[in-house]
């Protein structure tokens, strides 16, 4: 069974408290058996019952950044708070909780292909109860989304790429990418770094 940081059960707490969060999802690495303490961000995705407005976002900043301060500190995690009436909007934006700010995200469907294939709950529903499946089209489509989306828009800022995390995370990515257009299926970063090759027409 996956362990879960205390920091994540705190936050499911806290969130719980609040009577308007009803799930919390877990996603990423920590859903696919691939997180290193330290190393690993941990990636969640709250639902709520109704709008995530003005003083629900000002609530959730101050709950994170008193967690990172706190036992979440180090730990990079971040939270997308859905809306549970436009999780079937792919296109909403959301207010997501990332890098110590509170910013606006859609909920990607690589995201959703993690949860419903490897996520789980540490508050409220499974995410295959409130996420209709992903067949390997939809993976494929998802990482194509991905990869001419966010991959393509960062290639066009070379600056970007000075920061280590985005050059890293861009290689994993690049294989995760090719091997989930190619086959319809997810690769951990690991399994990413043991079969990243150079394209055949190098």
């Amino acid at each position: 069974m996956t362990s879960v940081p205390p920091a994540v059960r705190q936050l499911a707490e806290c969130l719980g408290d609040l009577g308007w969060v009803s799930d919390l999802l877990v996603a990423g690495s920590l859903a696919t058996g691939d997180y290193v303490p330290g190393i690993s961000d941990l990636d969640l995705v709250a639902l709520t019952a109704g709008p995530v407005g003005p003083a629900r976002q000002e609530i959730l900043a101050g709950l994170h950044r008193e967690l990172d301060q706190g036992a979440a500190q180090g730990l990079d995690l971040g939270c997308v708070y859905v809306d549970a009436g436009r999780l079937a909007d792919l296109g909403a934006l959301h207010p997501t909780w990332t890098h110590g700010s509170l910013v606006q995200r859609s909920l990607s469907g690589v995201t959703r292909a993690e949860l419903v294939r490897h996520g789980f709950a540490v508050l409220g529903r499974p995410p295959a109860a409130v996420l209709p499946e992903m067949t390997d089209d939809d993976v494929r489509r998802a990482a194509r989304a991905e990869l001419c989306g966010y991959w393509a828009h960062a290639a066009a800022r070379p600056l970007w790429w000075l920061n280590p995390v985005i050059a890293d995370l861009g290689l994993t990515s690049m294989a995760r990418g090719r091997h989930a257009v190619a086959t319809g299926q997810l690769l951990t970063k690991t399994q990413a770094i043991e079969q990243a090759h150079a394209p055949t027409w190098l």
